[in-house]
């Protein structure tokens, strides 16, 4: 009988390995976890710290998209008219956007890196700190407008007021004192654990749909007719009528059909499995 050998790996030993890892390193491991556990997300969001070309074109080879800010460093190279130029130089080339614009500039670009080529796009925006400075987003999805990525870069302000929370007001840095790994994760894991109750507790006293018997009713409204189900039978209600009472034939009913899932929000063609 052939014999096999088991090795077990605990997770104390990946947490260490991990946290002597370079920070770019540890985050694309974690971006792997993830993926690998199912996870469903189509951008990862980060500042300019982890935004170099390296980690860019890495993060989407794991085959999630990235919205970042950029730095305004000398040696960054993005491909731009026939040219290897920096975020500044492409800035100064161009002319701006007037008014009150979301947006001062907007170029197609591309990420070189290590003969790596990727398209991307670079929203320039006002500095809400100095007016006359500018800060700039990196998109490697080219397709989405440039509200669209503004928007989307907004949401790490929710991650920032939780480490501030968290810091300031739930003791993260400084209430444990030991120099053990172990009880420094426990202590990490302990200040969350209170983030979450309180997160609960706040949503239960200033959330309208949290009130009692009515949120409860709502719960089984939402029960008896889920949304996607709901959904579903407004659609076929609406390919009956057209049918019925229109002169069109069913491929053009199921084009317009097929157009309106297509303009739908990306969780919710998720949720109907839309591509």
């Amino acid at each position: 009988m052939r014999q096999v050998t088991l090795i077990i790996v605990p997770i104390g030993y990946k947490a260490r390995k991990l946290a002597m890892a370079k920070g770019t390193d540890a985050m694309l491991e974690l971006l792997q976890s993830a993926k690998k556990a199912g996870l469903r997300a189509k951008d990862v969001l980060f500042d300019s710290w982890f935004a170099s070309p390296k980690t860019i074109i890495a993060v989407k080879d794991t085959g999630y998209d990235v919205i970042a800010m950029i730095k305004k460093h000398p040696k960054y190279f993005y491909g731009y008219d026939g040219e290897k130029l920096t975020m500044m130089d492409i800035y100064r080339r161009n002319r701006k956007r007037r008014g009150r614009s979301k947006y001062l500039l907007s170029i197609l670009a591309t990420v070189y890196k290590d003969g790596r080529e990727l398209p991307v796009r670079l929203v320039y925006v006002r500095n809400r700190s100095n007016r006359k400075d500018y800060l700039c987003l990196i998109s490697t999805d080219t397709s989405l407008t440039e509200e669209e990525i503004i928007r989307r870069y907004g949401r790490r302000w929710k991650i920032k007021v939780f480490f501030k929370v968290c810091k300031s007001h739930l003791r993260l840095a400084k209430e444990c004192r030991s120099l053990s790994y172990d009880a420094m994760s426990a202590h990490v894991v302990i200040v969350f654990a209170r983030y979450m109750m309180l997160s609960v507790k706040n949503r239960e006293s200033e959330d309208p749909r949290t009130m009692g018997e009515l949120f409860r009713l709502i719960c089984d409204e939402l029960e008896e007719a889920p949304w996607v189900a709901a959904l579903e039978m407004l659609m076929k209600m609406f390919i009956d009528y057209a049918e019925e009472h229109f002169d069109i034939s069913e491929q053009e009913v199921s084009q317009m059909v097929d157009g309106f899932m297509m303009a739908l929000p990306d969780n919710i063609r998720w949720s109907l499995n839309v591509a």
